[in-house]
């Protein structure tokens, strides 16, 4: 399985998971030049930007580790474009990040606070 195969379904597993929490999910894949979001949804009134990491094994590093500063501040500017183009109606915001390992879903809520000049 390539790596590409292998994205599509920790995010196949990941909406699965966060359907199964009584998340709704609105996007997917959600890409504009600024960036991409894997999944964009509803728990109850927050919407919810999720980065999705999955990895076999942790041969280079574990998939929360990827989610640095760069990629943060990408997700927090696609989410910005997100709200502007869509206009959801929200009371809050969160990003969360949904780790596959093997077969083993771990999911941080409120993993990162966008960065200043974001959101």
């Amino acid at each position: 399985m390539n790596t590409q195969q292998t994205g599509a379904m920790g995010e196949d597993a990941a909406c699965l998971y966060l359907q199964k929490q009584g998340c709704r999910i609105v996007a997917r894949n959600w890409r504009k030049p600024c960036g991409e979001i894997d999944i964009i949804a509803f728990d109850g009134r927050t919407l919810v930007f999720a980065e999705v990491k999955t990895r076999a094994a942790y041969a280079f590093g574990g998939p929360l580790g990827a989610v640095g500063a760069a990629k943060q501040r990408k997700i927090a500017m696609t989410a910005q474009l997100f709200i502007k183009e869509t206009s959801p109606k929200f009371d809050s915001i969160r990003f969360d990040v949904l780790c596959l390992l093997g077969t083993e879903m771990t999911h941080i809520k409120n993993a990162f606070f966008p960065p200043r000049g974001t959101l």
